[in-house]
């Protein structure tokens, strides 16, 4: 690879050149397959059709949209031509939507026919041009805006390259400006972190609009002349398995949860259901994680030799399974803020509980350390940080400091070999009756780590310290609900869960009370809980 990038046009032009012949992307089923040479035909034909409408360098231009390869195709045709993306998620609202469409100024749009309902009236009358993204026909255009007076550029490293507008666990969604030196920066990082090459394949299933997917899952292995594979539905299980088999991956990013419910839903019941294995998981542990981490494996295809985890910490059970199985997992944490590497672990030099070192080219310091507990604030520095939030100069204030370091607000601890161990969120920390500091994040993964339990958020309530608990498919009944059985066996759960987690917490952890959810929690695009909309009720 290249250590040479200053800019993604850099990036895009060498990379289409070089590996012209290759295969870019598709979808897993082969259709909307393009070489890097036609890929690059593709952006250009849209940057034209852009600049006839009159936008040009600076101009900003969203995309809504599934993953696929038009996805790809329409960022480049964006930002190696000076344009600003602005990517949306699909879980976003229309209310949302347009609030970003108003507060970027964002002039055209790339849209899905899905998402296309979305957008208001309102929002479409004030956009210039509006493209379907599957095919890239015109779904509106203003005539008035037809003056093919939209000049590019060619982008300098410090122009900003894109405007990602994070959907965070607070609530309070800001946007987040990256330029093209901080889009490039975390593809070298990555490539320090993992290095991957132009046989590598990569399956993509996390969202594209999200920073993890944008610079590891599409600017990575553009930069290396891989090939990226998309998904036409949503990755269940069983769409999942097959597609595993037929595109036989090299490369996958992921969340915990992904894996986290692979483990408790399928392997080990598999491991409960089998006498065999049973008495292997008593008698010989080691021989059990041999044959299951052979078997997930093959299931993955064969050939996959990086299964990248981010966005949220691992369970340390589940890590300690893939450790013991020699399942090539890779541990990463970064922010949006940080485009978005910060720190990593490549497969079989990872270390249960921690997201390894620091990344090539990122300074990382602990700020307001606690010397009881040796844990402090992130912040980092390199030139992968942000340059700001967009019109919000008094919050980019609150985080990014004079002399260009980033304050996290993540809390964490490093060992003697530089490895940090992420505890969790400064502004979710509880302030205890003595004073005492306590992690929600640590109990949820006590109460995460009993059966039949599928996910918890722990938050404080008139001072005492409450769990939302939300159980399995199956555990619980709610036909019945209502009924003297279903109460009766609904309070069973509830004590179960508070004799099982106050039994393995201090003093100053243990819950006072556990209230079951029905529904699923609201979640972040990399599926974290959305913890203010319940902090509020």
């Amino acid at each position: 690879m290249r250590h040479d990038f200053k800019t993604l046009f850099d990036l895009y032009d060498y990379s289409s050149t070089r590996y012209a012949k290759r295969t870019a992307s598709q979808f897993t089923d082969g259709e909307q397959s393009y070489t890097y040479a036609r890929f690059k035909e593709s952006c250009e034909n849209l940057s034209r059709i852009l600049s006839n409408f009159g936008i040009g360098a600076f101009d900003k231009v969203a995309i809504l949209s599934e993953n696929m390869p038009h996805w790809g195709i329409a960022f480049f045709a964006i930002t190696a031509y000076g344009r600003i993306a602005v990517p949306m998620l699909n879980e976003l609202s229309a209310s949302e939507i347009d609030n970003i469409l108003t507060h970027s100024e964002t002039k055209a749009i790339f849209v899905s026919r899905r998402q296309l309902k979305k957008l208001s009236e309102e929002a479409l009358a004030r956009l210039d041009l509006v493209i379907a993204i599957e095919d890239f026909s015109f779904i509106k255009h203003a005539d008035d805006a037809f003056t093919c007076n939209g000049r590019v550029a060619t982008p300098n490293p410090m122009d900003m390259a894109a405007i990602i507008y994070t959907s965070g666990t607070t609530g309070a969604s800001k946007g987040v400006m990256l330029s093209h030196r901080n889009f490039c920066a975390s593809v070298l990082d990555s490539w320090y972190a993992q290095p991957e090459g132009k046989r590598s394949v990569f399956l993509s299933i996390l969202p594209m609009a999200h920073t993890y997917e944008l610079t590891l899952g599409l600017l990575y292995p553009f930069s290396v002349g891989a090939r990226v594979c998309y998904l036409r539905r949503v990755p269940t299980p069983s769409i999942l398995i097959q597609t595993l088999k037929e595109v036989r991956p090299t490369t996958i990013l992921s969340v915990p949860l992904i894996i986290e419910k692979m483990y408790k839903s399928s392997i080990v019941p598999t491991i409960h259901g089998s006498k065999f294995l049973t008495y292997l998981e008593q008698h010989a542990p080691r021989l059990l994680c041999a044959l299951v981490g052979f078997k997930l494996r093959k299931t993955f295809g064969g050939r996959l030799h990086f299964f990248g985890i981010g966005g949220a910490k691992l369970d340390p059970e589940v890590e300690t399974f893939l450790h013991r199985a020699s399942f090539p997992y890779g541990i990463g944490y970064g922010l949006t803020e940080t485009a978005p590497l910060v720190c990593a672990a490549s497969p079989f030099k990872t270390h249960v509980g921690t997201t390894g070192p620091g990344t090539h080219g990122v300074q990382i310091r602990l700020d307001n350390v606690n010397p009881e507990t040796g844990l402090g604030e992130i912040t980092v520095k390199g030139p992968n940080v942000m340059m700001g939030y967009y019109k919000d100069y008094e919050r980019t204030q609150s985080v990014l400091s004079q002399d260009g370091w980033f304050h996290t607000g993540d809390l964490a601890s490093v060992d003697a070999k530089g490895r940090f161990s992420v505890r969790g969120r400064l502004r979710n920390m509880i302030v205890g009756a003595s004073g005492e500091n306590i992690y929600p994040e640590e109990i949820e993964h006590v109460i995460n780590s009993m059966e039949g339990i599928g996910e918890s958020l722990v938050i404080q309530r008139d001072g005492r310290l409450i769990a939302l608990v939300q159980f399995n498919d199956n555990v619980i009944d709610w036909n019945l609900e209502g009924q003297d059985r279903f109460i009766e066996d609904l309070e069973k759960h509830r004590q179960a869960v508070l004799e099982f987690v106050n039994e393995k917490v201090s003093r100053f952890s243990k819950i006072k009370d556990v209230e079951i959810q029905k529904e699923p929690f609201s979640k972040t695009a990399t599926h974290k809980i959305r913890r203010f909309l319940y902090e509020k009720k």
